[in-house]
């Protein structure tokens, strides 16, 4: 749901602009496609890594497939909620934007209208959906995470605060704690600790991609980081968040408990992860410019370090489940 926040806004595509025109003239197919992309599928595949890998661990095994599939499929109702009424909220702003201008509602293709009732249409629906097939607990924690990112992030902090992504990606930790209720119906001390993992991860996830697009922040009036600070300051500030994220996930280990797969995955992908945010600040500290910088180098792997991490939280209880047990 996220922007983890928070996702949370780090899809960088942009629709095939040759499609845009007047919403009367467009093919349903192109219009089908413009419905999607205001959902930011990229965006929601990486919430959706953090909400399959934790229901393995809530369950110390396998769950249930309709389980995995009825949690999934409400997971991503709920995502695309959120995506969308944020880019109905922000289209003002995201035609300031080169990597934002292509979005349906800045051409055309989309109308405000439409796209507010898509939006709150999916809510409904995700709401709905886990509420129903899942349980209640998760059905309130994925409304949860829609208002979070919605009022909370889009309206209140995103255009007001250097910080915004910080506590405005609260929302893209949500889907840890929507896995874990799905098999549980309840909240632990486990999934608080993968919650919060997610939480400090955002930053050296989201600072690097702002520090590539700083210009297009600058132009729309958005206070992010990079866009008020010297680089140094902001490869400070990752590095400082990175390191946090790193001890953060080998809490996990005692509280959990977690067996040696994760712990060896934890601290692997944790050390290059810290590796890559060091080398950001070097470059920083020498005045390199952003094509010598190369904060995109970070933020992609910020994702791979998270997706392994939470590989990890899978495959740990599943060796248990197939082998020790």
């Amino acid at each position: 749901m996220k922007d983890t926040v928070t996702a949370l806004e780090q899809d960088t595509t942009v629709p095939n602009r040759e499609a845009t025109g007047p919403v009367g003239d467009r093919s349903l197919k192109a219009k089908i496609g413009d419905y999607i992309a205001l959902t930011k599928p990229r965006i929601i595949e990486l919430l959706l890594v953090t909400t399959f890998p934790v229901m393995f661990l809530a369950e110390r095994g396998v769950p249930e497939a309709w389980l995995i599939v009825a949690t999934l499929v409400g997971g991503t109702l709920s995502a695309s909620s959120a995506n969308v009424l944020n880019c109905y909220l922000d289209r003002d702003i995201d035609k300031l934007m080169h990597r934002t201008e292509g979005r349906p509602l800045v051409t055309g293709a989309i109308t405000p209208r439409a796209a507010l009732i898509f939006g709150l249409v999916l809510g409904v629906a995700a709401t709905l959906w886990l509420g129903l097939l899942v349980n209640w607990l998760s059905a309130w924690l994925s409304l949860g995470a829609i208002v979070l990112y919605v009022g909370f992030y889009t309206i209140l902090l995103k255009r007001r605060t250097s910080q915004n992504i910080v506590w405005g990606g609260v929302a893209g930790c949500m889907p840890v704690l929507i896995g874990w209720s799905a098999v549980t119906n309840s909240v632990s001390w486990s999934a608080l600790v993968l919650f919060l993992v997610v939480f400090f991860w955002t930053p050296p996830h989201y600072w690097p991609l702002s520090m590539r697009f700083k210009d297009d922040y600058a132009n729309a009036g958005v206070p992010m980081l990079p866009v008020i600070a010297e680089d140094v300051t902001v490869g400070k500030q990752i590095v400082a968040y990175s390191w946090v994220t790193v001890l953060t996930s080998l809490a996990l280990i005692p509280i959990a408990p977690m067996g040696w797969i994760y712990a060896v995955i934890a601290v692997v992908s944790g050390a290059v992860f810290l590796l890559e945010a060091h080398m950001l600040l070097k470059r920083a500290k020498e005045g390199a410019p952003y094509w010598v910088l190369k904060p995109m180098r970070l933020f992609h792997y910020s994702i791979s370090y998270l997706t392994l991490l939470f590989i990890g939280v899978a495959l740990d209880p599943i060796w248990y489940y197939a082998v020790i047990r």
